[in-house]
């Protein structure tokens, strides 16, 4: 397949909604794979289309100011008739205007505890399992992970972290990288495995910074094929970028503003190894 050597931004905009027919879809994502700063960029729209839903959303179920439906009706040459049953359709307008070109997603909502862990017993609910495996180890002092690197001589680190990043690697059959956040003020503390789903594993990475504030990298085999763009979403205090590379998923979890997080996200995102998705069967 040829690709093409430029590709507009409304076109990678479309093919971030899913507007695109197959082909080119596949044309798309073969240009993105060589291209790799207009990927990250794509990514970004991802995130703050999902922060521009999560901060505008609940304006949806509000009344619609008086003033301004008769204003939008007044431009469509709508005066006449009751304003107030169109008042959903003037909603939407409002909401188009603040996110028009970041359409064609999903909002998940906050952090319900009643049904989180109904969410995350689903196929499809690997993001609430990071966020629930977040919020028990990263409240733990004495073992919030298996193989704790922050309790480890330094004369034997190197070797726990090389032990810590074969074991992961086997057991999530993908490979594993510990990440170096410190450039971001973060430090490794170690790692876990996580159970995932009826019959697999995914690997858990957790860094701290000076004062405790801990933040948390789950790494699985992706289950399906996702476009690979961040994704945000904010569960209670916790907040998720997450985003699927091949065929690996990544969710990165904390109790952050967004802006930390997402340049957390960005960090691992650049170094994440290569993993090509695998050929259909």
């Amino acid at each position: 397949m040829n690709t093409p050597s430029v590709i507009e931004d409304n076109v990678l905009s479309a093919w971030l909604d899913g507007e695109l027919e197959p082909a080119r879809r596949a044309e798309v994502e073969a240009w993105l794979q060589q291209h790799p700063e207009a990927a990250a960029r794509v990514r970004l729209w991802s995130a703050d289309r999902d922060a521009l839903r999560a901060r505008f959303a609940s304006v949806v179920d509000e009344p619609v100011p008086q003033p301004l439906a008769r204003s939008v009706w007044a431009r469509q040459g709508y005066l006449a008739g009751p304003v107030w049953p169109l008042a959903a359709a003037v909603a939407a307008f409002v909401i188009g205007g603040v996110a028009g070109s970041f359409g064609g997603w999903q909002w998940r909502g906050q952090y319900d505890s009643a049904n989180a862990f109904a969410r995350a017993a689903s196929p499809a609910g690997w993001v609430q399992r990071a966020a629930l495996a977040h919020r028990v180890y990263a409240a733990e002092q004495r073992h919030p992970v298996e193989v704790n690197l922050a309790t480890t001589a330094e004369t034997q680190r190197s070797e726990q972290e090389a032990h810590l990043q074969q074991w992961l690697t086997r057991r999530v059959d993908l490979p594993v990288k510990l990440f170096d956040l410190r450039a971001e003020g973060f430090t490794l503390v170690g790692g876990r495995l996580l159970p995932d789903g009826p019959n697999g594993v995914s690997a858990l990475l957790m860094y701290e910074q000076p004062g405790g504030a801990r933040v948390t990298v789950t790494l699985r085999r992706a289950a399906e094929s996702v476009p690979a763009a961040f994704r945000f979403e904010r569960q209670g205090d916790v907040g998720l970028f997450y985003w699927v590379e091949g065929r690996a998923g990544y969710a990165l979890a904390g109790a952050l503003p967004r802006e930390r997080l997402l340049a957390l996200a960005q960090s691992i995102y650049a170094q994440q190894p290569t993993i090509p998705a695998e050929s259909p069967r």
